[in-house]
C-alpha cells in the first residue's frame, strides 16, 4: 500500500489540497488506503480513487432538486435564492463598504443599502430593522418592550408551535414576558382583550397561527380592532408577505396589517417574500429605533452576506418563490411532458396531476394545481443518494416528482438525474 505522504504528492491532490484544504484531501486518502488494506482495492489505484471520491466542494451541504411539491420546504432550506441574490453572496463574500461611508471615510449606517431597498417596498412603514431570523424580531420586540414586568396579551388560539418543537409562548418566557392569555381556543372577542388590558399592559400581540387552520365556530380579532385599546398592536404574520397576494387571499401581509394600524409587524424574510433567513420588523419609527439600539439587538445582527442577499431579493428580478406561484398548471403538465418523454422508457414514467403546497409556515389550506411526473416507488431511495439528488414524495404508490418548486431551467438536469440513476434492487 502506498505511502499517505506518497499519494498526497499526486498533482491532482495538490490541487484539491489548495482548493478544498488538506485536512478534507487527506481524509479521503486515509479512505481509499483502508479499501486497498482490506483487498478492495489495487495499491496502483489508491490515488485515482481518491480523486474520483473528492467532493465538488468543501461544504458537506448538497445541492438537492426540490420535485416534493412544497415550494417553501423548511427541511431544504426554505426559499431558493434568486440569481441576483447569489452573485450579491460572491460580492459581498470579500471586503465590503457594509459599515463604511465611502466618501467620507467615517463609519456609516450598516446596511443601509438593504434598510432603504426593504422601506421602499414596504412604504407603510415608518422605519424597518432587520435580524437572524423571525423568531429572533418577536423575541427582541418582547424583551425590550416587556422588560419591565409588563404583560403581553395574547389570544390563546395564537399560541403557536412554529417547529422542531419551538413554541411561540416558550420563546416569549425565555425573554422575560409574561403572558395574559384571552378567549378560547377557536374564539376570542375584542371584549377578551379589553379585559385583560390595564396600565401594565405592554404591547397586544397578534401572531398568524401560519401552519395550521381551525375552522367551523371560530372567530377572531383584527388588528383595526386591536388598536383601539390603547397599548401598541405587535402583529406577527409569520411568512414575510409584503403585499396582498392574489393565489394567497388569506395570508396576513406587511402593508395591510401596518393600514390596519399595527404599530409593529414581525416577519421572516427567507419563506414568502423569497430571500436568505432574516427576521423582519416595519412599523413606527420611535418603536424600530428603540428597538434597533437595544444592546439585545446586537446578539442578533445579521452579517454581510444576508444583507446583501435580502437588498438583491428585494430589488432584483422576481425570486424562485413568487415566480413559482405565478405558474399556471397548463405550463407544468407541459414540462412534465417533456421531462417524461426524455426519460428511458424502462422507468415507466407517466404523467399526473398533482396538487402542490406553500409549506414553510404559510397558507396551509391552499392548494396549488400542478403537475407531476410518476414513477415506481422503488426509484425514491436511488433518486436520494444521486448526484445531484433528487427528492420527490411517496402518494398512492407512486414516486412523484412534482414540477412547481422545480425552476425550469432545472428540468434538463432532472432528466439527467433520474436517466442516471440505478434501477431499484
Amino acid at each position: 500500500m502506498p505511502r499517505t505522504d506518497q499519494v498526497l504528492a499526486d498533482p491532482r491532490l495538490r490541487e484539491a489540497a489548495a482548493r478544498l484544504g488538506p485536512a478534507l484531501v487527506k481524509r479521503v486518502v486515509v479512505a481509499a488506503q483502508e479499501r486497498c488494506r482490506a483487498g478492495e482495492l489495487a495499491p496502483t489505484d489508491v490515488a485515482d480513487e481518491a480523486v474520483a471520491a473528492l467532493p465538488a466542494g468543501a461544504t458537506t451541504l448538497r445541492r438537492v432538486v426540490n420535485a416534493t411539491g412544497v415550494l417553501v420546504h423548511t427541511n431544504l432550506g426554505r426559499a431558493p435564492l434568486s440569481a441576483a441574490a447569489v452573485e450579491a453572496l460572491r460580492t459581498a463574500a470579500g471586503p465590503t463598504d457594509v459599515e463604511l461611508d465611502l466618501v467620507t471615510a467615517r463609519r456609516g449606517r450598516r446596511g443601509r443599502g438593504t434598510l432603504e431597498a426593504l422601506a421602499a417596498e414596504v412604504p407603510d412603514a415608518e422605519a424597518v430593522h432587520v435580524v437572524n431570523n423571525g423568531a429572533a424580531a418577536l423575541a427582541l420586540v418582547t424583551r425590550v418592550l416587556a422588560r419591565d414586568g409588563g404583560s403581553v396579551v395574547i389570544a390563546r388560539g395564537e399560541l403557536v408551535e412554529i417547529g422542531d418543537g419551538f413554541r411561540i409562548p416558550e420563546l416569549m418566557e425565555s425573554v422575560g414576558a409574561r403572558l395574559r392569555e384571552v378567549g378560547t381556543t377557536n374564539r376570542v372577542r375584542l371584549e377578551d382583550y379589553a379585559a385583560a388590558v390595564d396600565d401594565d399592559t405592554a404591547f397586544v400581540l397578534k401572531v398568524h397561527p401560519s401552519n395550521f387552520a381551525v375552522r367551523g365556530f371560530t372567530s377572531s380579532v383584527p388588528v383595526a380592532d386591536l388598536v383601539t385599546l390603547g397599548p401598541p398592536v405587535v402583529a406577527d404574520i409569520g411568512s414575510g408577505l409584503l403585499r396582498p397576494h392574489p393565489r394567497l387571499p388569506d395570508e396576513p401581509d406587511a402593508a395591510t396589517a401596518l393600514r390596519g394600524g399595527a404599530d409593529l409587524v414581525t416577519a421572516s424574510g427567507d419563506k414568502l417574500l423569497g430571500g436568505p433567513q432574516c427576521g423582519l420588523l416595519l412599523g413606527r419609527s420611535a418603536l424600530v429605533e428603540r428597538l434597533r439600539r437595544d444592546p439585545f439587538a446586537r446578539a442578533l445582527r445579521v452579517d454581510k452576506l444576508t444583507l446583501a442577499a435580502l437588498e438583491a431579493t428585494l430589488t432584483g428580478p422576481v425570486p424562485p418563490v413568487p415566480a413559482a406561484l405565478a405558474r399556471d398548471v397548463a405550463g407544468l403538465r407541459a414540462r412534465a411532458e417533456a421531462v417524461a418523454a426524455a426519460l428511458p422508457e424502462h422507468l415507466g414514467a407517466v404523467v399526473v396531476d398533482s396538487e402542490a403546497a406553500v409549506g414553510g409556515g404559510g397558507a396551509p389550506e391552499v392548494v396549488l394545481p400542478s403537475a407531476a411526473v410518476s414513477l415506481p416507488p422503488a426509484y425514491a431511495e436511488p433518486l436520494r443518494a444521486g448526484d445531484p439528488p433528487v427528492v420527490g414524495r411517496l402518494e398512492r404508490g407512486r414516486l412523484l416528482l412534482d414540477l412547481f418548486a422545480v425552476d425550469p431551467d432545472e428540468d434538463v438536469v432532472l432528466v439527467d438525474a433520474v436517466g442516471r440513476a440505478p434501477g431499484p434492487a
